[in-house]
């Protein structure tokens, strides 16, 4: 039997350690939330390959519209000979997505190909080069990703000198001590003193933060962009990646906010597991672009678009929109009742639907963050049989990302490997 050692002394001296492993164990086999090891060892899955299996690993529709697909076409590239699926899912995209207008649709493979498309598009139809994005915020791993997205370690060190023309300001998370106000005051102050409004072509954010520790932006905050952009004429881009498709009880989170953007970025649980993302946005802007000059080899692949569809109509026919209102209730009330008896480190419980989250600190009334203990507690509790994440600015948040698919007694049981691995740990 190949071990998760071996392949690991192999991992090792085969690929580059930037490429890092939250985990030294090997995937063998996955069905719905569990994953099983090569070594047979099972895991609850609350990881969800960040936030891609909004539906599960391999949904039983979702696998056989892949399967069909495949023995009739895998590769022509839409762009040499177009294909059925890719227009379907095009059309799909733009009646799903929010507002009341004519919509376009262009497929690519990775949320960053998404976001660098956005700002092409936005760029090509206002004639303008500036960008700005938010403190906190990922926008991908690509040269443009990266100068947007506001957070240095381990995403940017070493890496620049970046694209010009970026701008940050602050997003707005209270638990922080940052405003609606604070975060808007210093967005106009920096359209007074840095870069004139004129000049500026998109303003990008993620609704709610997925790197950056799930902070939701308040509606204030969205409808005060929206209007800003209304007035100078700029691009309101909407980076769904990690918040799409269900996770929130809402198709897309921007939903919540009645706020209707004008390009959407998307991708993860777009396609159940199968590498898809997609940019969907106002026609006018979406054809500023000339003839040939956005698009991409692999991007909207038949199999994938196969994918998409099928994760669509799951969504639908399960009712996971549902669904994640009740995981996400669940989840919150258990780390609240952590909190509440014996695990003072657990603060600033928070959930969007599915998408939950919360704080480990060394002192509640300080806020002080405790990455040490949150890297901890994933390690130990992968270790026990529990894929968890952590993430936000200070390495401190701990998410939850486990399929919608899920059942309550499979939640509850990685719950409580989470609850015995954090009481050992502060024991």
């Amino acid at each position: 039997m190949t071990t998760n050692q071996q392949l690991m002394s192999r991992r090792e001296a085969a690929v580059p350690r930037g490429a890092a492993n939250i985990t030294p164990y090997f995937a063998d086999r996955a069905e719905n939330a569990q994953v099983w090891d090569v070594e047979g060892k099972r895991y609850i899955d609350f990881a969800g390959g960040i936030g891609v299996l909004n539906t599960g690993h391999l949904h039983p529709k979702v696998v056989a519209a892949v399967d069909a697909q495949m023995k009739k076409l895998m590769h022509t590239c839409f762009h040499v000979m177009p294909y059925e699926p890719y227009v379907a899912l095009a059309e799909k995209l733009n009646a799903l997505t929010p507002g009341d207008y004519a919509k376009k649709t262009l497929l690519l493979n990775t949320g960053a190909e998404a976001v660098e498309n956005a700002v092409k598009v936005a760029r090509a139809a206002t004639g303008r080069s500036a960008v700005i994005a938010f403190n906190g915020s990922f926008h991908g791993r690509t040269m443009m990703g990266m100068a947007l997205t506001g957070k240095m370690v381990p995403y940017k060190q070493g890496f620049g000198p970046f694209p010009a023309e970026v701008y940050h300001a602050p997003y707005p998370i209270a638990y922080h001590g940052i405003s609606v106000q604070d975060s808007l005051a210093t967005l106009n102050n920096l359209l007074k003193t840095d870069v004139d409004p004129a000049r500026v072509a998109a303003i990008i954010l993620e609704p709610i933060q997925g790197e950056g520790g799930f902070y939701a932006a308040p509606t204030e905050f969205l409808q005060a962009i929206r209007a800003l952009c209304d007035e100078h004429g700029i691009v309101m881009i909407v980076d769904e990646v990690q918040s799409g498709f269900a996770r929130t009880g809402k198709m897309f989170a921007i939903e919540h906010s009645g706020v209707t953007p004008d390009l959407i970025t998307m991708a993860k649980s777009l396609a159940g597991g199968m590498t898809l993302s997609a940019l969907t946005g106002r026609a006018e802007l979406m054809d500023a672009p000339n003839v040939g000059s956005i698009g991409s080899t692999y991007g909207g692949s038949p199999m994938a678009c196969a994918a998409a569809l099928a994760v669509i109509e799951v969504i639908e026919e399960e009712n996971l929109l549902e669904r994640a209102n009740e995981i996400g209730q669940r989840i919150t009330a258990r780390f609240l009742d952590m909190a509440e008896n014996g695990a003072s480190c657990i603060d600033n419980v928070r959930t969007v639907g599915a998408m939950v989250a919360c704080e480990m600190v060394k002192d509640r009334d300080q806020r002080t963050p405790d990455a040490d203990l949150a890297k901890a507690l994933v390690a130990k509790a992968t270790a026990n049989g529990l894929l968890l994440l952590s993430c936000g600015t200070f390495a401190n948040t701990i998410r939850v990302l486990v399929p919608l698919t899920a059942d309550d007694a499979l939640i509850d049981e990685g719950l409580d490997i989470m609850q015995r691995c954090l009481n050992e740990l502060l024991a």
